[in-house]
């Protein structure tokens, strides 16, 4: 095969109500073969991305995918060719899954998932597959019993990650109140993304954060990923050079605002449901829409190709 080509790949990620996600073993005389891999195929020419997957669940597994919607499309290049993984979320199907084709299928728990175990390209979706979609967003708080007040809410909510934003704290505060709030978390089984206080970063407290975020101005003047791939990073973002940016750094996630049509920000820089597809659509990871956004927007967000919601005052007792 030409290396320089690309194969169009459609691949569906198939969850139960026990947080276990299908996945089948490939052929040892396949490529990449011996390793576990997200059920899928080769998208033929002039077939959508949505027939394919229908295809190819039906010859593999017996299975018939009813509806879904995008999750993230992933580029990867191996020694022998390259991919262009179209990964979608099935949301619907009828039939009982098994391996008509002789491959072993299993349903394996989500936190299960080692990268190893899978194709290199497989690892982003291993990644997304991990992030919860919906991402709480703490407003400032006054003093300490406010903010007590906002993550015990927060974790009311069963939110799984928690981006811990205060401004109008000083830079010791602000450190006090994380660690108060990390521990608590820990506690409740999610993470909290710590923002560097100042424009640049304390490198020396790295290696003992679980999860990481930094604003598009911080992200700007780093040029590779500045925490290791076990640990969560997510980038602020408002426009495409952003993204791109941080897709770059090999960011687990990114926020784009603001998609809300009214608010805090300037006209010129809200961009609405279509515009932040044309965004969304042109960087290969999770993009979380920001900006008066609502749980009940999660649909919404979905279809124009957005993973998830992140709010402040969605998730906020004040």
């Amino acid at each position: 095969m030409n290396k320089n080509s690309i194969v169009h790949v459609a691949v569906g990620v198939l969850l139960n109500d026990n947080q276990e996600v299908l996945i089948a073993l490939r052929p040892a005389q396949s490529h990449q073969g011996g390793l576990w891999e997200f059920p899928g195929g080769k998208v033929e020419e002039g077939e959508s991305v949505e027939h394919a997957l229908n295809r190819e669940f039906e010859e593999e597994l017996g299975i018939n995918v009813q509806a879904c919607t995008p999750l993230i499309q992933i580029n990867h290049e191996y020694s022998d060719k390259s991919v262009h993984l179209d990964v979608w979320r099935i949301e619907k199907f009828s039939g009982i899954p098994q391996g008509r084709e002789g491959q072993a299928v299993e349903w394996r728990v989500l936190s299960k998932l080692r990268e190893a175990d899978f194709p290199k390209a497989n690892e982003r979706i291993i990644r997304a597959l991990n992030l919860p979609e919906l991402i709480s967003i703490t407003p400032d708080a006054q003093n300490f019993g406010e903010l007590r007040d906002i993550i015990q809410h927060q974790l009311g909510l069963n939110s799984r990650l928690i981006y811990f934003r205060q401004k109008s704290a000083d830079e010791a505060t602000y450190l006090k109140w994380f660690k108060w709030a990390e521990e608590l978390c820990q506690v409740s089984g999610a993470k909290l993304l710590y923002s560097p206080f100042s424009k640049t970063m304390n490198k020396e407290r790295l290696p003992s954060l679980r999860a990481l975020h930094l604003t598009s101005q911080q992200a700007s003047i780093i040029d590779s990923r500045p925490v290791s791939s076990e640990k969560l990073f997510g980038v602020s973002c408002h426009d495409i050079t952003g993204l791109q940016h941080a897709e770059a750094l090999d960011a687990d996630f990114a926020f784009l605002s603001s998609v809300s049509e009214t608010g805090k920000y300037a006209e010129s820089q809200r961009f609405g449901w279509d515009g932040f597809k044309q965004l969304a659509s042109r960087v290969n990871l999770p993009v979380f829409a920001l900006g008066d956004m609502e749980p009940q927007d999660l649909s919404t967000c979905k279809s124009h190709r957005g993973f998830g919601i992140a709010g402040i005052s969605a998730f906020s007792p004040l």
